[in-house]
């Protein structure tokens, strides 16, 4: 690849040649639809439920539930913005608790709404919006850096959607050995950013690579996270190189899970950040242009499970 984005380069005796051959063959992944969420309750559960939503935003309503003299019910949320107003009735809402509802709520217990994805607990109502903030089941944000992607989904659905719409380069293989090059480099005002996906150990890795100001200093950072849960990506570790003109750094750590957000990682500095100027140094010549090596391998710990 030309400028503002990562080139082949050729093979160093860090890398070696069979693993390099393999991170030349694009991956073939399956086109994978998304999976729905449908809602098997029964009847008198899906009825009372019905009852707990809201009627303005239609998120489940929590103490304390507000009703007009109408009995018209709303959450505490939408009531400052109803003007005080039942937005069924028009009556005005006052100060009119419904306690018989919430009473109703607290004997509820429910599936957790991840359950087509897995999730087996059955909660009660008050825990349950606790619990699906923080489920292992539930599905995964787009790890796609470069604009704030509204797409969910389990991970065969999310590496789907990156190669398809976001166009992300998918390789297989442990180990890489990129070029990145960059014409004006000075110009860092707006993020640069790169991301490629690898598959290896069965599991897909996002390799990140941009460019971003570190207080007034500009800096570029390179940094991995694991495509899946957070417990899981302490499994694997993960070691980069930064070289060039005979120098090189290094960085050796473990992935962050893709549970949290990309600026999340960056700006909490967990990965291997080079300055500019130091960067330009690497590059060699008269400083204009920027040719910086990088270089990796992502290996599974032995004593883990």
């Amino acid at each position: 690849m030309e400028l503002d984005g990562f080139e082949r380069a050729p093979p160093s005796m860090d890398v070696m040649d069979e693993e390099d051959k393999t991170l030349q063959c694009h991956c073939q992944f399956p086109s994978i639809s998304k999976p729905r969420i449908s809602n098997n309750d029964n009847p008198t559960t899906t009825s009372v439920h019905e009852l707990l939503e809201c009627p303005v935003c239609t998120n489940s309503m929590y103490p304390p539930i507000h009703q007009c003299p109408n009995g018209h019910t709303l959450c505490s949320s939408c009531k400052t913005k109803v003007d005080n107003r039942c937005p069924t009735c028009r009556q005005e809402l006052g100060d009119i608790r419904c306690l018989a509802l919430e009473k109703i709520a607290e004997s509820l217990k429910l599936a957790c709404k991840f359950c087509t994805f897995g999730c087996s607990e059955i909660l009660p109502y008050y825990s349950k919006l606790k619990h699906e903030s923080a489920c292992y089941f539930r599905p995964y944000t787009c790890p796609y850096a470069g604009s704030d992607c509204p797409v969910d989904g389990e991970i065969p659905f999310l590496v789907s959607h990156l190669r398809d719409d976001h166009k992300v380069d998918m390789h297989s293989g442990c180990t890489f050995n990129h070029r990145y090059v960059k014409a004006n480099p000075c110009e860092v005002e707006n993020a640069i950013w790169m991301l490629t996906v690898f598959h290896c150990f069965d599991q897909y890795f996002c390799l990140h690579f941009e460019a971003f100001q570190l207080g007034m200093a500009p800096v570029y950072m390179v940094f991995l996270r694991f495509m899946g849960d957070e417990t899981d990506a302490r499994n694997y570790s993960y070691s980069l190189e930064i070289g060039g003109n005979g120098r090189k750094l290094t960085w050796e750590g473990n992935p962050r899970s893709i549970r949290d957000n990309h600026k999340k990682v960056r700006d909490s500095h967990d990965g291997l950040i080079i300055h500019r100027n130091m960067a330009l140094f690497f590059s060699g010549g008269e400083r204009k242009e920027l040719k910086l090596r990088i270089m990796g391998r992502i290996w599974k710990e032995q004593n883990k499970q």
